[in-house]
């Protein structure tokens, strides 16, 4: 059964978005809407539940459809509100005093601990305010469920749970995701939309599979586009014979000819559409400077410890040596991050526990991109610490991204996906030989995160890094260090981790 139907449909903001869109959402589908940042995703959203208003085409909705709509950010003043009274505040008015059972059933089933159901929204995390959106349009009982990044914010367990409830989701509603997460694709949908300017792409598969076959319909255009293409011209070679011929013959009928093969190069040329070119977000690039030091960093049983002195846990003797890609693995809470920031103070210099070789050129970016400071503009955060001239800036801030528009505007107007490619700029300018990472995918898309992989893998960059992202620390990681118990010890392979972070309460 039929619960949305798009035909033609399309947005045009300043630019096309998408255009002639056709897409029919059937109940207990699965769908992945997959796109760069800024490419109309949340707008598509928007236009399901009636919130925008398209540019043209038409969308058709089963009678008496129920949507439930979980967006990226908390609404205005929600802040101010209990976890329990905002999902409350969803039901009916008429039925919110004889059916709040309902809003329990719905905390329940999405493990919301109750001492946090009665806290302010603003006093939660990002993760468990995304919890509380999920459970407030859960609760209305929606036919269709569309998800605007549910992973964001989310640890490993977090998400682990998220991808077992969609599972247990009854079979009839029909869930719309958008996620830069490959492997929560992977694992929660059966068919993927690749939404484009022109001629978006639909598979019923799910995300790495999609991606294949798109790459090989892509390759199939271009074989098409350059056949017509050779074809047109064949025949208009054809055609500059026959006119040669017949001026010289003086035949009418050659004439007549060569205007008929000239008409079908032009349809020829007319109807071919070339393979589609992705318009990049911006390039990501690092490079290694190098170094002779066989080992970069040394952490001699550091002890790592909470704020107010507690030990998490020791490191031991560990250390990384040059074209290792090291990952630290804990749980949520275990203090991967206290580890990063020690292991930032030490590269600034001094002495202690850690050891970096003199000739380490270290680049740090922690996950909240806090070395870009807010009232930098793009221009003034490139040529304050780098001598590269203001042409030069310009081109390289446009190369990663950042318009000539943006370069002399405030960091907040830059989008999430501006602001970390702008990052891994600043941090390339540094000539690094060493990146020390945490959470460097937030904010990136696909591929963004392809992006910044291929960059660490093909320059055998030295680097340890902090990721929730799987699909990204299982292709970059070449070690990995495990904070298990009171102890930071190497382990061959992350994923007995991974499933136990997806599947189990975190201890």
């Amino acid at each position: 059964m039929t619960l949305i139907n798009l035909k033609s449909l399309g947005v045009t903001l300043g630019e096309p978005l998408f255009s002639d869109l056709d897409l029919t959402i059937g109940k207990g589908e699965r769908i992945g809407l997959v796109a760069a940042n800024g490419r109309g995703k949340t707008t598509l959203l928007g236009c399901l539940t009636g919130a925008v208003e398209p540019t043209r085409g038409d969308i058709t909705r089963a009678r008496g459809l129920r949507i439930g709509h979980v967006a990226q950010y908390l609404p205005e003043g929600a802040e101010a509100q209990t976890l329990y009274d905002f999902v409350l505040a969803h039901l009916p008015p008429e039925t919110a005093e004889y059916e709040s059972w309902r809003v329990d059933v719905a905390l329940d089933e999405l493990s919301v601990p109750y001492d946090l159901q009665h806290r302010l929204l603003g006093e939660l995390s990002g993760g468990w305010q995304r919890t509380a959106m999920l459970a407030s349009a859960w609760v209305t009982e929606p036919d269709v469920l569309l998800l605007d990044e549910p992973t964001n914010h989310l640890d490993l367990h977090r998400i682990g749970l998220l991808q077992e409830w969609l599972g247990q989701l009854p079979r009839g509603v029909a869930v719309v995701i958008t996620s830069h997460d490959r492997a929560f694709l992977d694992a929660v949908t059966t068919r993927t939309v690749f939404l484009r300017a022109e001629r978006s792409r639909d598979f019923s598969l799910s995300f790495t599979t999609a991606r294949a076959a798109l790459e090989e319909a892509d390759a199939a255009d271009a074989r098409r586009f350059a056949n017509d293409l050779g074809k047109a011209q064949q025949l208009r070679r054809q055609a500059a014979k026959l006119k040669n011929i017949g001026i010289n013959s003086g035949s009418d009928l050659l004439v007549n000819k060569t205007k008929q093969l000239t008409e079908r190069a032009n349809k020829l040329e007319a109807a071919a559409k070339p393979a589609h070119t992705e318009k990049g977000a911006g390039d990501i690039r690092l490079v290694n400077s190098g170094t002779h030091a066989k080992a970069l960093m040394t952490l001699n049983d550091l002890s790592v410890e909470t704020p107010d002195g507690r030990l998490l846990y020791r490191t031991g003797q560990k250390w990384i040596g040059q074209g290792e890609r090291v990952v630290l693995l804990g749980a949520n809470g275990a203090g991967k991050t206290r580890l990063i920031k020690a292991v930032a103070a030490a590269l600034q210099g001094g002495d202690g526990p850690i050891k970096v070789a003199p000739s380490v050129v270290p680049a740090y970016s922690d996950q909240h991109l806090s070395q870009l400071d807010p009232s930098d503009t793009p221009m003034q955060a490139v040529t304050r610490d780098f001598d590269i001239g203001d042409q030069r800036a310009r081109a390289v801030l446009a190369g990663a991204g950042v318009e000539i528009c943006m370069q002399d505007t405030k960091m907040t107007a830059l989008s999430g996906g501006q602001r970390a490619r702008l990052a891994m700029l600043l941090l390339r300018l540094a000539g690094p030989n060493f990146y020390l990472l945490d959470e460097p995918t937030n904010h990136l898309d696909i591929e963004g995160q392809e992006a910044l992989e291929a960059e660490l893998i093909a320059h055998n960059v030295s680097c340890l890094l902090v990721s929730h992202d799987r699909s990204f620390l299982r292709n970059v990681g070449s070690r990995f260090w495990l904070i298990e118990g009171k102890r930071l010890v190497e382990v061959d392979s992350p994923e007995p981790f991974l499933e136990a972070q997806m599947t189990q309460d975190p201890a």
